[in-house]
């Protein structure tokens, strides 16, 4: 990372989460640099307005209206806007625009301070600690923080001049880090296209490229491996169904397993840490869905619908589905991993696609039985599961690094705007006070 200089001459604040600053910079209470507006007004008169970790950014169109009259706070463009809550630590920034934000919200006029430098300086993760440390409440996720409380934050902020230095390099490096963890993500998603294409082509055409081929007769399937079968579902197990409604009667701290939808991650495995525990009474409608290991589930409704996942490794513990998932028990003949990576596959998800036309949402038991199988051999399930398991665990990998130097591109940033708006980094082309003076005896 690149390195840069210090100032060269600083004072101590004896402030815990200030520390030293440059000796030229004005040191006053966070009142002396803002006055609160107060305004109250209707979201009716002026457009909404969401303090966000991104900004304030206009709320969204389908955002019901209030009818309590003027139950909001007015925020005029080139207003600081914070939100008081400790559960929403971080959101906060300079206003675009005229409007209004709930009253949990407090708004702060700057009085001759740089906006763009006000809006890094409140995002600074030093100040937004400190922020919430001076607040009150009774847990830590809900801790609030009141203006007279904020207004005797002790800050210390530099001349305008070197506040518009100070925020123009912030935009500019901050621009660079973006475009840097930008190229990352897409290459993230690239990894994650690679994969997909990796299982389509094993699933309809298999590892050996030269074995002769012959048309499914399927128009999103094209053509399979001439000695492979086309089969559905329904007929590589020995039992589907769906689990039952009404057991959030049943949930408890302790006891079995209930998935739901949300269980199910991208990769085919089901996350256990987050499902609900359930106690059923003995002959609750629905004990039949308890899974096995190396059962299937798909998301038969909601966003996940098509989703699929295996059971695997879950050593045992007794586990039941909700009513919108699916059970698939596969039969001998079928690999269950290599089952689960059509229905993972575009084969398994184009059918589903397909299923949900018109008015119809979700999917049925009927559609799930019906579903398309590309089958090959059963020793060429198991080679074929082994080979794309072993390129996933690759690509994987490959995304875990990107992920990784994301984040400590985030975190470089986040450094980065807080050395520069508490001055423990001088930015280039800022000069100080003793520096002009010098070269006025030179």
């Amino acid at each position: 990372m690149e390195k840069f200089l210090s100032y060269k001459f600083y004072k101590d604040l004896n402030l815990q989460w200030l520390g030293i600053v440059p000796s030229h910079w004005e040191v006053t209470r966070l009142g002396g640099f803002f006055k609160e507006r107060r305004t109250k007004v209707s979201d009716k008169d002026f457009p909404p307005l969401s303090v966000t970790k991104n900004g304030i950014l206009p709320q969204l169109e389908s955002a019901a209206k209030t009818n309590d009259g003027d139950n909001r706070k007015l925020v005029k463009s080139g207003d600081f806007v914070i939100n008081s809550r400790s559960d929403r630590k971080g959101s906060s920034g300079v206003s675009e625009m005229d409007g209004s934000v709930s009253l949990i919200n407090i708004v702060l006029v700057p009085r001759g301070i740089n906006r763009d430098f006000c809006k890094y300086f409140f995002k600074s993760y030093s100040f937004v600690e400190e922020f919430y440390r001076i607040g009150h409440g009774i847990v830590a996720d809900l801790w609030t923080t009141r203006y007279d409380e904020m207004r005797s934050i002790v800050l210390a902020f530099p001349p305008l001049s070197e506040q518009a230095n100070i925020a123009n390099f912030l935009d500019c490096k901050g621009a660079q880090i973006d475009q840097a963890i930008q190229i990352k993500e897409r290459q993230i998603e690239r990894l994650k296209e690679r994969k997909q294409i990796l299982i389509q082509l094993a699933v309809t055409r298999g590892l050996n490229p030269d074995a002769p081929m012959r048309d499914s007769g399927i128009e999103w399937i094209g053509k399979i491996p001439v000695h492979w079968d086309l089969q559905k579902v329904k007929n590589l197990s020995s039992f589907i169904t769906s689990g039952p409604r009404g057991w959030s009667d049943f949930f408890s701290e302790n006891g079995a397993y209930f998935l739901q939808s949300g269980n199910l991650n991208e990769d085919m495995a089901v996350e256990w840490g987050s499902a609900v525990r359930v106690n059923p009474r003995l002959g609750a409608e629905g004990l039949r869905t308890r899974l096995r290991n190396n059962d299937l589930v798909v998301c038969i409704t909601g966003a996940k619908t098509g989703k699929a996942a295996i059971a695997e490794f879950f050593d045992g513990r007794e586990v039941y589905i909700n009513q919108h998932l699916a059970l698939i028990r596969p039969v001998e003949a079928v690999v269950p991993r290599y089952l689960a990576l059509t229905l993972y596959s575009a084969v398994g998800q184009t059918y589903f696609f397909l299923e949900q036309y018109g008015l119809k949402q979700g999917l049925g038991l009927d559609d799930v039985k019906n579903a398309l199988v590309v089958l090959p051999p059963r020793g060429e399930q198991e080679k074929i599961v082994a080979y794309v398991d072993a390129q996933s665990a690759l690509i994987a990998r490959g995304i875990e690094l990107l992920q990784q130097q994301i984040t400590k591109l985030k975190e470089y940033k986040a450094t980065l705007i807080n050395s520069a708006v508490t001055g423990k980094i001088k930015v280039p082309g800022v000069v100080e006070p003793a520096e002009i003076e010098e070269r006025e005896i030179a």
